[in-house]
């Protein structure tokens, strides 16, 4: 199963990223996958806070426009959104302490938790210093 992370989100929404037709692809690459796919809850809520920040690059999002954006992905095409269940936080705060993670990277960690308590083993990300997570490989589908 195939984990999305935020960027490959914003790229997608942003048509004027170099990325973004790159993106718009492997988002329907990774839906299409006979494994399927699902997004991280934080990573809704990072997509959010990133296209809608008053001061992004380009135009900021209108809060309409990231809600049609995300709702097309969820509601319209049916991708999973995880949620973490009952428990998540000691998980996540035991993996930290045994990886050693420390600072901002705790932010990529709980989106890799919350991807392998939910059967992903892939995520896909732009980011090429997101933490890795025994089981949860990595991959740039960009």
């Amino acid at each position: 199963m195939i984990a999305l992370d935020t960027n490959l989100l914003v790229y997608a929404h942003r048509s004027r990223t170099p990325e973004h037709l790159k993106a718009r692809k492997a988002i329907q690459a990774a839906h299409a996958s006979r494994d399927g796919c699902g997004i991280p809850l934080p990573c809704l809520a990072e997509f959010w806070a990133v296209v809608t920040h008053p001061e992004s690059r380009g135009r900021a999002s209108t809060p309409e426009e990231a809600h049609a954006f995300l709702r097309a992905l969820t509601e319209d095409a049916g991708m999973a959104v995880w949620v973490p269940e009952a428990g998540f936080e000691r998980r996540l705060l035991q993996v930290a302490h045994d990886l050693r993670v420390s600072g901002a990277r705790v932010f990529d960690l709980q989106i890799a938790v919350l991807a392998v308590e939910n059967g992903a083993t892939e995520i896909w990300t732009h980011d090429a210093g997101f933490v890795t997570l025994p089981g949860l490989r990595k991959l740039d589908p960009l």
